[in-house]
Parts: C-alpha cells; sequence; structure tokens
C-alpha cells in the first residue's frame, strides 16, 4: 500500500471516528432534552396540581369560613361557639398552608398563645402561659407548625369539653433536644393513658405526634386535673 493510500485511510478512519463521535452527541442531546422537556411536563403537571389544590381550599374557606362564622356568632352555647371557631381556625390553616407561608418556633408558639387567650378569655377561663427563654428560634416545615397548633387545640377543646376545666396552664421548654408542651388543667377529672379510649380526636393527635417522631401521652395534672405531654425532636444541629 502506497503512501498516498495510508494517508487517505487514515484521513478515512478519522472521519468516521468523527462521524461516530457526531451521532453519539447528538443522541445524548435529544435524550437529554427528551428528558429536560419530560422534567417540565411534570413541573407543569406539579403546579396545575397545587394551583387546583389551593383553588379548592379557597373555596372551601370562602363557603364553609362563611357559615362557621354564622355559627359562631349565632350559637347559644359559648362551648358551641368555642368548636365551631376551632373548626374555623383549622380551615384557615389549611388554606394559609396552600400559600406556603413558611414560620419560625417563636412564630408559631406566638399564633398558639394569641389563639389560646382568645379561646379561653371568651370562655371565662384562666390562662397560665410559660415559655422557656432558651428555647430556640428554628425554622419548622409546614406540617410541624400544622400539627403542633393542632395538637395544643385538641388539647385545650378536650380540657374544656370533657374536664370543664377552669384554668389551664401551657407550657414550652427544651428537654435536651426536644420540644416538649404540656397543657394541664384544672378539671375535676383526670385522664391518664391507661383511661384513654380510640376515640377519633385521641387517635389524631396520636397520629400527628407519630408523623413528626415524636410522642403525646396524658398524665395526672398537678392541680387535679388532666397534663397533656406533646414531646417534638427539633431539626438537628439547629436545638
Amino acid at each position: 500500500m502506497t503512501p498516498l493510500e495510508l494517508l487517505l485511510l487514515a484521513i478515512a478512519g478519522v472521519l468516521a471516528f468523527a462521524l461516530w463521535r457526531a451521532r453519539a452527541d447528538l443522541q445524548r442531546m435529544r435524550q437529554d432534552m427528551l428528558a429536560a422537556f419530560e422534567q417540565q411536563r411534570e413541573l407543569e403537571r406539579a403546579q396545575a396540581s397545587a394551583e387546583e389544590r389551593a383553588r379548592i381550599y379557597h373555596d372551601l374557606h370562602d363557603d364553609l369560613g362563611a357559615k362557621l362564622l354564622n355559627l359562631i356568632l349565632t350559637a347559644k352555647d359559648p362551648h358551641d361557639a368555642d368548636l365551631a371557631r376551632s373548626v374555623m381556625q383549622d380551615l384557615r390553616e389549611t388554606v394559609s398552608r396552600s400559600r406556603g407561608t413558611p414560620g419560625t418556633l417563636h412564630q408559631v408558639l406566638g399564633q398558639i398563645q394569641v389563639e389560646s387567650e382568645d379561646r379561653l378569655g371568651l370562655l371565662d377561663v384562666a390562662l397560665n402561659w410559660q415559655l422557656d427563654n432558651e428555647l430556640p428560634d428554628v425554622q419548622l416545615d409546614h406540617g410541624h407548625a400544622l400539627h403542633l397548633c393542632r395538637l395544643v387545640r385538641e388539647a385545650i377543646s378536650n380540657a374544656l369539653q370533657h374536664a370543664e376545666a377552669r384554668a389551664i396552664r401551657i407550657r414550652a421548654r427544651m428537654i435536651g433536644g426536644d420540644l416538649v408542651m404540656d397543657v394541664t388543667d384544672d378539671g375535676a377529672t383526670t385522664v391518664t393513658g391507661a383511661g384513654l379510649g380510640d376515640g377519633t380526636g385521641t387517635t389524631g393527635m396520636r397520629e400527628r405526634a407519630r408523623e413528626m417522631q415524636g410522642s403525646v401521652s396524658w398524665d395526672a395534672g398537678t392541680a387535679g386535673g388532666t397534663k397533656v405531654v406533646i414531646t417534638i425532636p427539633l431539626p438537628q444541629g439547629q436545638a
């Protein structure tokens, strides 16, 4: 084979390799474009789903919220009004969560304090609010904020409805890396873990605590009523 033939053969080999690389690059580009297109479609579907959920939440708030407000204003029994007010607050929190409103631990506890003062003040029930000054102001995700508010709200509802409490103490403090909140009433009856049934309220409280990797328990209160103890681990590295 002459030198010219060898040169032409080498050039042909280089061109063949370059063509193979170009085809491979083009195939990868096509695959990347398809993956990006599919990812964009997934994002669009997720956004559309989120927008639809938000619309449903807002519609529920406008419809049910008006009815609950009317029930609050017309209820003859203060406890019925309080129950309607509690449900309305749950609805408002669901709508707020759909909007993606973040919150820190201190902000969430502040909301709980204001709501508890308003509820108990309308029923002429004394509130003793105790907050540990050493509590860290960590960021809570929406699920933790929502569950914590509803756990305390349910504990207060139980104290009002079943124990006929006239005074309630709520404490929030750190034990190790956990946030520990207790709601203690001065009711005439004491309900401990052994005396609890499997009602919707207590079952829901246990499920909410488990979703936060925490726990909830019922013990005898120091004032003769019941103490509900909520223990929740705070985000690691922030406590």
